[in-house]
């Protein structure tokens, strides 16, 4: 039998037991990480350099960078067991990665719901758009975002970790994970926990009815757009905005929402890193992809920094 009190450290699932295989996910992951790592700084370093890119969907852009920065960082762990051929780790660390997991997340989707209005009002509501989104505004909004991830980050990680365990330490995921931690619960408390999730579940919900609510109206005025010309740049402009919330959207409800027949250690392995490893790499590559403002800024500094 275990306490809370004697747990010292959890095990997580390795991804193999072959040591040629943890190798393999090592690199893989380290590959991975590294793109995001580029990707997600070079748009920071490009944005923070040019002037011209200093306006609120850029801002928010830069914000949604460093969040995906410290999202994909929670691999690192993983990385870490696979290289030195272990699965333990700290009860510390095991609470912070979960701190960090859901404050990087819940930031990221309270922002997406942000640069989803923000693009509202720039398509829709042209005209207002200096009044409803100037500077102090866009502080603001982008501070009540990571403020709102802090705040459900500290309540989840404190609830979580205030329950006494008593069914062992071995945790069935590759990183610390909120329902692998319940599984260890010896007592009827974990209920204040499934409380708090129902109630994430809710104001999650009303966060997708808004971002719904807003492309609807985008598509709306967007079609209306007599010239072709203005059409093919606004749907530049929120497309990959677009494509970004449906990854993070699509990924999390698959990861959370699966019905228990696709339930199994090998899929529960491989959703968890859709979700947690795939959005933060991929968005840069759709956001450079698709905004020729970005990569002209970007060649702007190569060009700068390697040819002048």
């Amino acid at each position: 039998m275990f306490n809370s009190s004697s747990i010292t450290q959890f095990l997580l699932l390795p991804f193999t037991d072959t040591r040629e295989l943890q190798l393999l996910h090592f690199w893989l992951f380290l590959g991975i990480y590294l793109a995001a790592l580029l990707g997600n700084g070079l748009i920071i370093t490009t944005i923070a350099w040019d002037q011209h890119l200093h306006t609120p969907m850029y801002f928010f852009l830069l914000n949604l960078a460093l969040l995906d920065l410290g999202f994909i960082s929670t691999i690192e762990k993983s990385m870490a067991n696979s290289l030195w051929d272990t699965r333990a780790i700290s009860y510390t660390g095991c609470a912070a990665q979960i701190f960090f997991f859901f404050f990087c997340a819940t930031a990221e989707y309270s922002l997406l719901t942000i640069m989803s209005y923000d693009h509202y009002v720039a398509i829709c509501k042209p005209l207002h758009y200096g009044t409803l989104l100037g500077s102090r505004a866009c502080v603001h909004m982008a501070a009540a975002a990571w403020a709102t991830g802090f705040l459900y980050a500290l309540l989840h990680t404190a609830n979580t970790f205030s329950l006494p365990l008593c069914k062992g330490n071995a945790l069935d995921q590759f990183f610390c994970e909120i329902p692998q931690i319940l599984k260890l619960s010896c007592s009827d408390t974990y209920l204040r926990e499934l409380g708090i999730l129902v109630v994430s579940c809710c104001l999650a919900f009303m966060c997708f009815i808004s971002i719904m609510v807003s492309y609807v109206q985008i598509f709306r005025a967007v079609l209306r757009i007599p010239s072709e010309q203005g059409r093919h740049k606004a749907f530049s402009t929120f497309l990959p905005h677009l494509a970004v919330v449906s990854l993070f959207i699509s990924t999390g409800i698959f990861a959370h929402l699966k019905p228990p027949s696709f339930s199994s250690t090998s899929t529960d392995l491989v959703v968890s890193v859709l979700y947690s490893v795939l959005p933060p790499a991929v968005n840069p590559l759709i956001y450079s992809m698709r905004n020729q403002e970005l990569k002209d800024a970007l060649c702007k500094i190569i060009y700068k920094c390697f040819l002048e």
